[in-house]
């Protein structure tokens, strides 16, 4: 999992993963009280290289405030878990 660019960010900003195996893949953006505000990865992805959007909105469209907010990747493939944790910054 890469830092986001650009960091600090407005409007939008890119997340960019690498899988070295085909995987399923979860990637979330959370506020820091650990609230969940967007899903933006849910499922299996090839090996190689992968990027997503985002555009400061949560799952329902509303615009987020300006502030710091996490973004996870979680991968499992077979018997390999991973967890790994980011921090961004939004400025409205």
């Amino acid at each position: 999992l890469q830092q986001n660019y650009p960091n600090p960010f407005n409007p939008q900003t890119r997340i960019s993963y690498t899988l070295p195996e085909r995987a399923a893949v979860r990637l979330v953006v959370y506020d820091l009280t650990g609230s969940e505000i967007m899903v933006l990865v849910d499922g299996w992805r090839s090996a190689g290289s992968h990027h997503v959007i985002w555009d400061g909105r949560d799952a329902v469209g509303r615009e987020m405030p300006s502030g710091a907010y996490l973004y996870q990747l979680r991968t499992n493939a077979g018997t390999s878990k991973q967890a790994v944790t980011r921090r961004m910054l939004f400025l409205r």
